[in-house]
Order: structure tokens, then C-alpha cells, then sequence
């Protein structure tokens, strides 16, 4: 199962609807289950350095199936993870990526989200997520 440009514009439409609640400006992408960007929006001002990080983000909680700051705990100077960042041609591993699923639990994508802080990218990205 992968995630559908419906899907994914709605999602796009929840994280922007976020982003402008919390007055912030965001790079939003989202990838489907073969971590291949679908969608991506970029507000009106916001970051161009934060562009590459949301699609990074994106494809990061896709990958390993977790929240990419899940993964950025796990990655820590002697955590299980150390160093994971540089592989798959870079890795983000910090709050702003969050896996999607379906209906039925099955991963259908992935939602990545930067041009704030780690937790205003997190909040976005969750809206994001639970908008299908």
C-alpha cells in the first residue's frame, strides 16, 4: 500500500493549517512506502536550508518506521543507533519526521516537516500524519 497525491495534498493542507495556527512557516514533504517524495509544499517565507531537511525527514521516518526523533535518541554518543545519521546518503535525526499509516496499522508513507523549532516540527508533522 502507498499513500495517494490525495492523501498526501490533505496531509499538506492539515500541516500548513498547523503551521499557520502556531505562526510559523514550513517546508512539508511527504513520501510514499518506498520513501519517494509525493508531495512537498514550502510556505510562503519559510527557510530554504530547511527544504533538504524535510525531505530527509520524511525518508528518515520512513526508513526505520519510527519518529525521526525517536531515532535521534537512539543515536546518541553510546546509544544502539550512534552514527545511523550518515547512512542512506544522510539522515535527520530529530523531531519533524513521523511515519503515516493506514487504516489498518500498515506504514503508507511518511510525513517530514522543518522550519521551526524540533517540537513547532513535530507538532506540524503529527497534524500532518493523522489528517487521512
Amino acid at each position: 500500500m502507498n499513500i495517494t497525491l490525495a492523501q498526501a495534498e490533505k496531509m499538506i493542507s492539515a500541516a500548513k493549517e498547523k503551521s499557520v495556527a502556531i505562526d510559523t512557516k514550513m517546508n512539508i514533504a511527504i513520501v510514499d512506502a518506498g520513501a519517494n517524495l509525493v508531495a512537498f509544499a514550502r510556505m510562503d517565507g519559510a527557510w530554504l536550508g530547511s527544504l533538504d531537511i524535510s525531505i530527509k525527514k520524511a525518508k528518515t521516518a520512513r526508513f526505520f518506521d519510527m519518529n525521526t526523533g525517536i531515532i535521534g535518541e537512539l543515536s546518541q554518543p553510546g546509544g544502539a543507533l550512534y552514527n545511523i545519521e550518515h547512512s542512506n546518503n544522510g539522515l535527520i535525526t530529530f523531531p519533524g519526521g513521523v511515519p503515516v499509516k493506514d487504516a489498518a496499522g500498515n506504514v503508507i508513507g511518511a510525513i517530514g516537516v522543518s522550519g521551526s523549532s524540533v517540537e513547532n516540527d513535530h507538532a506540524v508533522a503529527e497534524a500532518g500524519a493523522t489528517a487521512i
